[in-house]
């Protein structure tokens, strides 16, 4: 059986939704936080797929988080062997840096339920199924895109928000897994001041994640399928 390894930064950002895809089409999923002792030692090239998820440190915060260096190095690797990689929010800021597009924080905070742009040229591919789709956004952070990589789509706050490099580097902003999940109302008791500093209110979005969550969840799902079914 193919071996999936979820890369955790934080225990309340795990894959949520995505499990039911990348087991579907064919993974065992083992999971690793980064502070577990056992993490400085893994090669991530081993895994057939790497899944790395969100988290509210920041890619340049490396003085404070030491281990940000050392997965950068081991993720370099894997992307210079082509290995098939997604990356959430944090995870897709660490694919970005990896390749050589900076990470840096951006002007506002990007925190609620919209939908994302996606770009003419990947209307006909996985990010199809989350055209007009509204995706929870939890960021403030940005980044540089990389050369060699296809910019998939955009948002009203933000540019980046997803890109590709070929069929085995998937890099997603956006939380299409989030949604049905209960860490949901953590990140909203442990978060509020970036929620505020959006416009928004911690009411309205327990509401949104009530009202939108399930749609995201199930057009998230079909992305990641269809992803997972391309890649080499």
């Amino acid at each position: 059986m193919k071996r999936a390894l979820i890369i955790r930064h934080v225990p309340v950002e795990g894959v949520a939704g995505y499990r039911e895809p990348v087991e579907a089409a064919g993974y065992h999923i083992d999971r690793i936080d980064v502070a577990d002792p056992a993490f400085a030692s893994l090669d991530l090239r081993e895994p057939d797929l790497v899944i790395m998820m969100g988290g509210p440190m920041a890619v340049y915060e490396q003085e404070q988080h030491p281990w940000i260096a050392c997965q950068l190095r081991r993720l370099r690797l894997r992307l210079e062997a082509d290995r098939p990689t997604l990356g959430v929010c944090f995870g897709a800021q660490m694919i970005a840096e990896a390749l050589g597009g900076k990470v840096f924080a951006g002007p506002a905070k990007e925190v609620g339920f919209h939908a994302v742009r996606v770009h003419d040229h990947a209307r006909s591919g996985p990010l199809r199924h989350v055209v007009d789709v509204p995706v929870l956004h939890w960021h403030g952070d940005t980044f540089a895109l990389p050369d060699n990589v296809q910019l998939l789509a955009s948002s009203h706050v933000y540019e980046h928000q997803a890109f590709a490099r070929g069929r085995n580097v998937l890099a997603l902003q956006f939380h299409a897994e989030m949604g049905l999940d209960p860490r949901f109302d953590i990140w909203v008791e442990q978060w509020p001041e970036a929620i505020v500093e959006a416009g928004n209110c911690p009411d309205a979005m327990r509401r949104a994640h009530a009202e939108l969550g399930p749609g995201a969840v199930a057009a998230g799902r079909a992305m990641i399928a269809e992803w997972l079914a391309g890649v080499d």
